[in-house]
């Protein structure tokens, strides 16, 4: 009966970079985005659990590519 909208939401790629964001200790991926200027902070936007996950990240940010992955 009911459908969402598919929901876009945008992020700016002059002073920001998605990246997931790999913990060395426990393994757990955080998808985000790492500001490019001043001290690189990463914003986490949500945990990703399996590759569905990583595809709902991409698809709400309009993203082609896989992020880059850092550690």
């Amino acid at each position: 009966m009911f459908f969402q909208r598919k929901k876009t939401k945008s992020y700016d790629p002059n002073t920001q970079k998605p990246m997931l964001h790999k913990s060395i200790c426990t393994g757990e991926t955080a998808a985000g985005f790492k500001d490019l200027d001043g001290g690189g902070a990463f914003h986490e936007e949500m945990l990703i659990r399996s590759e569905e996950d990583l595809k709902r990240f991409m698809d709400m940010y309009g993203l082609t590519e896989r992020p880059e992955t850092e550690y």
